[in-house]
């Protein structure tokens, strides 16, 4: 069936969705190893970067070491591990002029619906614009680079007696950069990355604040690592960088893959190592384990890191202080916990976490057929299961996004070839009916499990299920044949009349 839009709406090869570090990735790949095709990123707001453009929290740094968190085509320049936002955020514009992808942004424009006509043979994209018009775009693969978490809307659980709290409240995705907390009483409500991240941060530079407590109902493991990575330094020194980035980049995967295998087989070693060390950097006789002894197993969530050790400084400064309860209430000045303490606070910051959206929360639809992500299972966790010419990207929860992104845009620069030389237009991952479903992400992290029902579903085997481990998916996807799991089909003579 024919829409008529054919000589009427712009037709490109590829759309990428977002111009963060998967879109900008993704987009690099594609030119380098298909510059004849036409592509396009359709960023919603007015910058790149992503996450790095949008978050303006102080202290704002990567939780991954960046020589693994870089891409690995364009290896991360420095000896720093733990980078701060700006100089993520620089690294990408680099990046993205460096291979000419920035002349492809396209920027305030929202994709809110794709259609996908199995007629025509291509996505049909609507498109709001920042100016809120209307536009319409036509491709014929579809790349969802745009995360998993709205941009525009963080989230922030029932918090009982907030309106009679006279200070001010900010949840970090929405900082205000001129939020003043210069020697104001600062309560930080999360125990996440975000969380262990403000607090240092809101205790340093003239603007400091008078005090940071970190309120926490459940404790998170804290590893400090240090800000700069001494073997990058040394080989930087000794040897050229095409010789010295890919040792450090395969050191460090090492050690990722190392602390994950280990803290899952033995979880009781590694809550005993961490906590030797997080007790060496604390003041003695410090509650180590009401405050640092999680009730999961170390990687059951995301490991907090922490260059340098830089929160336990400033507890031991007693600039910063952790306190492990429940919220009773808020009062006009402060917060009162079950416990009967209370907290007095100027500034209160909700690090509360992040809500879950596939897609940027637009709607799919197949033929005319709405796209149900729970009713789908995803193919090696970058395609949908009866949905065409669709890919998208999700990093790893154990380890740098950006290894996983990689390797996706590098296995879907091997699918289009393999398309290409076989004359085929169309790829649908067919899902097997013996294949019994698991949950797309084994991850026990609150932002997951409050959304895990409305994600696409895994499955128990491959090429359906996750490994979450990048030696293996390095052999997967760079080695492992496009064609299992895989309908295709030829190329319509009508497409493009």
């Amino acid at each position: 069936m024919s829409t008529g839009l054919e000589s009427t709406t712009e037709h490109l090869d590829v759309v990428i969705v977002g111009a963060g570090l998967s879109g900008i990735g993704t987009a690099c790949h594609l030119t380098t190893e298909h510059p004849q095709r036409s592509y396009a990123l359709l960023e919603a707001r007015d910058d790149l970067g992503g996450t790095w453009s949008l978050f303006q929290y102080p202290g704002i740094r990567s939780d991954s070491d960046m020589h693994t968190l870089g891409f690995r085509f364009r290896p991360w320049p420095d000896s720093v591990a733990l980078a701060d936002g700006g100089s993520i955020l620089q690294y990408v514009r680099d990046t993205a002029q460096e291979y000419g992808v920035d002349r492809h942004i396209r920027y305030g424009k929202r994709v809110t619906a794709s259609e996908w006509s199995s007629a025509e043979q291509r996505w049909t994209l609507t498109i709001t614009t920042s100016e809120g018009a209307t536009e319409t775009l036509t491709c014929s693969f579809l790349l969802w680079c745009s995360g998993y978490y709205r941009y525009d809307q963080g989230y922030t659980p029932d918090l009982p007696g907030l309106a009679d709290f006279g200070g001010s409240v900010v949840h970090p995705q929405h900082w205000d950069p001129d939020l003043d907390y210069a020697g104001k009483r600062v309560v930080v409500i999360g125990s996440g990355a975000t969380a262990v991240t403000l607090v240092p941060a809101l205790t340093q530079g003239e603007g400091r604040a008078a005090h940071v407590t970190q309120l926490q109902r459940t404790p998170s493991y804290v590893l400090s690592i240090g800000r700069t990575d001494p073997v990058a330094e040394t080989l930087s020194r000794w040897l050229p960088a095409a010789i010295a980035d890919p040792i450090v980049r395969a050191k460090n995967i090492a050690q990722i893959i190392a602390l994950y295998q280990i803290s899952q087989r033995f979880p009781a070693f590694m809550k005993n190592v961490l906590r030797k060390q997080t007790t060496a950097q604390l003041p003695e006789g410090y509650e180590v384990d009401t405050h640092f002894n999680p009730p999961y197993a170390p990687w059951d969530q995301r490991m907090c890191m922490v260059p340098n050790g830089d929160l336990f400084k400033a507890i031991r400064r007693g600039d910063a202080e952790i306190v492990t309860d429940h919220i009773e209430t808020f009062t006009e000045t402060g917060i009162r916990l079950t416990s009967g303490r209370e907290l007095e606070a100027d500034i209160v910051v909700t690090a509360t976490g992040l809500n879950l959206q596939m897609f940027g929360g637009a709607e799919l639809t197949v033929d005319g057929e709405p796209v149900k992500l729970p009713d789908t299972m995803a193919y090696k966790g970058m395609m949908l299961s009866g949905v065409p010419n669709l890919v998208f990207m999700i990093g790893y929860t154990n380890a740098s996004w950006t290894l996983k992104v990689d390797l996706v845009g590098e296995y879907l620069c091997r699918l289009l070839r393999w398309m290409d030389r076989h004359g085929k237009a169309v790829a649908v991952p067919e899902r097997d009916p013996a294949v019994e479903e698991r949950p797309l992400l084994d991850f026990d992290a609150g932002y997951v499990q409050r959304s895990i029902h409305e994600l696409p579903r895994g499955g128990d085997r491959k090429p359906w299920s996750l490994a979450m481990n990048y030696a293996i998916d390095a052999v997967t996807f760079r080695r492992g044949s496009v064609e299992e799991g895989m309908r295709f089909e030829d190329e319509r003579a009508t497409v493009g009349v």
